[in-house]
């Protein structure tokens, strides 16, 4: 048991099949949230003007460095360095303007700051600067939190039951067809959620992020959702006067590609947070929002940990209190390790690699047994 059960081994150590496949507790756990939050020192609930800036601060020095050598250096290399450096400043610039993503989705947590306006106002630019519809996002993202785990009431990446698969799904189920799926997902996904709603909860009617009026939002809400398609379309004329004067592969090279890196790796990052063999599901008549909350899991991303703000290997205290600024995040998740026990899940595979099994093995749900039928497990046999 210990301090997080199996899974609470180190990242990178080595665990057998057994390990990753043996499934996370799922009965109501014997601690409350109220127990959970006595285990964290209180300091970490404490939110900092000046150390959530400073944040925002180093990713956009870093951004401006990579976009002030690319500009300025790149043409002056020789032929092929000049087109192998691109990929690279995409990787690099993508990946830092991933961690500008985190603090804008801290921005929509409240946990930037004391202040609810200087959270939006900050929220809005940065996300409008990535093309995300910032209010539209927040609110659905805020029901993702309250329904996390609920196949009936979850926002993202709610995975379905056999009979609803599509019919063109047996297809896909082999290396090539997942090389095509992830490939889509990645490349695509983002957007396709945010127009479209796919991988999303099923609504009686069309949804659209960018649709004031659409079923994911309440009357209340719906001016703040012409606020940040104001802040996209703005950003998107911006980018449509860049093109005009410094061509369109200029800003592709420049802004499309590391924004294509940034919305793969969001696609990728909640994905792995939520998609794993070990991690139960739950319809209504078994669902509460503990052990949703709990139906999460702990990946390691390497070095890109601290360049994603570790949102990435402390997701279920995030999920447990997402208030809490991520620089207190880690402290955090080492203080109620002891109190979860079991219930905390941690897989240290690497991320390509749980990538295509998570792939290959989380294919839909279902229950199994006539005891607990309201709880549901992956599967992969069509």
């Amino acid at each position: 048991m210990g301090a997080g059960g199996r899974m609470s081994v180190l990242p990178g150590a080595k665990k057998s099949e057994a390990d990753i496949h043996q499934r996370a507790p799922h009965s109501k756990p014997p601690f409350t949230l109220g127990e959970i939050k006595k285990a964290i020192p209180p300091h970490c609930f404490q939110r900092s003007v000046i150390r959530s800036f400073s944040y925002v601060v180093h990713d956009l020095i870093w951004a401006s460095l990579f976009y002030y050598i690319a500009t300025n250096y790149f043409h002056l290399l020789p032929y092929p360095l000049s087109y192998l450096a691109w990929p690279i400043y995409w990787a690099f610039q993508g990946c830092i303007l991933t961690g500008v993503w985190v603090i804008a989705h801290e921005c929509g947590h409240h946990a930037f700051s004391d202040y609810p306006w200087l959270d939006n106002t900050v929220g809005l630019i940065l996300h409008s600067a990535l093309l995300v519809p910032y209010f539209s996002w927040k609110y659905s993202h805020r029901r993702h939190h309250s329904n996390t785990g609920s196949l009936d009431k979850d926002e993202v990446f709610v995975p379905k039951t056999k009979s609803q698969l599509a019919w063109f799904s047996k297809y896909l189920n082999n290396p090539p067809g997942r090389f095509i799926t992830l490939t889509i997902q990645l490349a695509i996904g983002w957007p396709l959620y945010l127009m479209f709603n796919v991988s999303g909860r099923h609504y009686s009617r069309f949804a659209c992020h960018f649709d004031p009026h659409g079923p994911i939002y309440t009357d209340r809400e719906r001016l703040q959702i012409y606020i940040s398609d104001a802040g996209v379309l703005a950003i998107s004329y911006g980018l449509y006067r860049l093109a005009v004067s410094k061509g369109v592969a200029w800003v592709l090279c420049v802004y499309g590609c590391p924004l294509l890196i940034v919305n793969g790796f969001l696609v990728l990052i909640t994905y792995l947070q939520h998609t794993h063999p070990a991690l139960p599901h739950y319809d209504t008549s078994e669902w509460d929002w503990l052990r949703g909350a709990l139906a999460t899991v702990d990946r390691d991303y390497g070095i890109l940990n601290k360049v994603f703000h570790n949102i990435t290997d402390t997701h279920m205290a995030h999920h447990l209190f997402s208030t809490m600024p991520h620089y207190h995040a880690m402290e955090a998740t080492r203080a109620i390790k002891p109190v979860l026990g079991d219930y905390y899940q941690f897989d240290g595979t690497p991320f390509y690699k749980a990538m295509w099994r998570e792939a290959k093995e989380c294919i839909y749900v279902c229950p199994e047994g006539d005891h607990n039928k309201g709880v549901f497990w992956y599967q992969n046999k069509l």
